[in-house]
């Protein structure tokens, strides 16, 4: 009976950094690792551990198995792998905003590609997850690493994927309740004002503009929006005071990551701010009663990967 092995680190992504609302990702150094096994005979085994391993289905609705069997389909594998083993490590905190869905689903795809004989390369993997998350924000930058410009032309995804010049690293302050990416997406209005609008595409392109060039001045409020945090703002007690308390500790600007609750800090490498930064973060958290931890990250620079052959 043929059985194939694989394992895999895929990482924890930060989606809209701002003013990128569904645009702009950025891959970090936090990591979600799968070793999957396919076999001829049907039935999947899991085993799960680390963050959320309680609340993840061990059946056919796991999103990383899912994911799998989406692309034997279009590898039409899938009536030669009917079965198999998930081995899933998580260091991505569940539902909170730094992509723990997106880093499933790539998981998925990139070990059952590699099981198959790498029949699809990256941009063909960027198609299959967009189509399973809905959106290439932050599928892409845990497939490509860095941070990616992500757009949808004519129903396929497309991402410009770099390298920033300025070293930066990122504050995750991470308070313990969850938030649906579906309740996030409700509070927000179905048209905006021009004058939103022109304040987002101001600052989205001048933060890729300063981070391509390595202009640090520029970054100082390319972090603002106004198209989503505001109106998000009511489900994440005390935002705008952790927004206030992470630039007096030197940060150059915060976001909610993603549909949060998770909120990001950006701090320049060489300010050595970064604990101060997530210190200020959880005791603003405390003071509107909500608990939290902070994580410093730095950039991931390369995306999914193999960790074994």
């Amino acid at each position: 009976m043929e059985e194939k092995s694989i394992r895999v680190r895929v990482p924890g992504t930060s989606a809209n950094c701002g003013p990128g609302f569904d645009t702009l990702g950025i891959a970090c150094t936090i990591y979600n690792e799968l070793e999957l096994t396919l076999r001829e005979a049907p039935g999947v085994e899991f085993f799960i551990t680390g963050e959320g391993a309680e609340n993840i289905p061990q059946d056919e609705r796991n999103i990383v198995w899912r994911s799998v069997r989406y692309l034997l389909e279009r590898a039409k594998a899938a009536d030669r792998f009917q079965g198999g083993i998930v081995r899933m490590k998580n260091e991505v905190p569940l539902s909170r905003g730094l992509g723990s869905s997106a880093t499933a689903i790539v998981a998925g795809l990139k070990a059952a590609n590699v099981l198959v004989g790498n029949m699809f390369n990256r941009r063909e993997l960027l198609q299959f997850a967009t189509r399973i998350e809905g959106h290439p924000d932050n599928v892409a930058p845990a497939i490509f690493g860095g941070f990616t410009v992500n757009i949808m032309n004519r129903g396929r995804a497309q991402s410009f994927s770099f390298l920033p010049k300025v070293r930066l690293k990122m504050v995750a302050a991470v308070p313990d309740f969850f938030l649906s990416t579906r309740v996030a997406r409700e509070v927000l209005p179905d048209m905006v004002s021009r004058q939103d609008a022109i304040f987002n595409i101001g600052r989205s392109s001048i933060l890729v503009a300063a981070l391509c060039r390595g202009n640090e001045f520029f970054l100082r409020h390319a972090f603002e929006d106004a198209l989503h945090q505001p109106y998000r703002s009511k489900l994440v007690p005390g935002m705008m005071d952790v927004f206030s308390a992470a630039k007096e500790a030197g940060a150059l600007g915060a976001t909610l990551s993603g549909a949060g609750p998770c909120l990001m800090a950006y701090v320049l490498e060489r300010d050595h701010c970064a604990e101060k930064v997530g210190q200020a973060m959880v005791e603003a958290f405390r003071k509107n009663d909500v608990e939290a931890k902070y994580l410093v990250l730095n950039l991931d620079t390369r995306g999914a990967r193999i960790i074994n052959e």
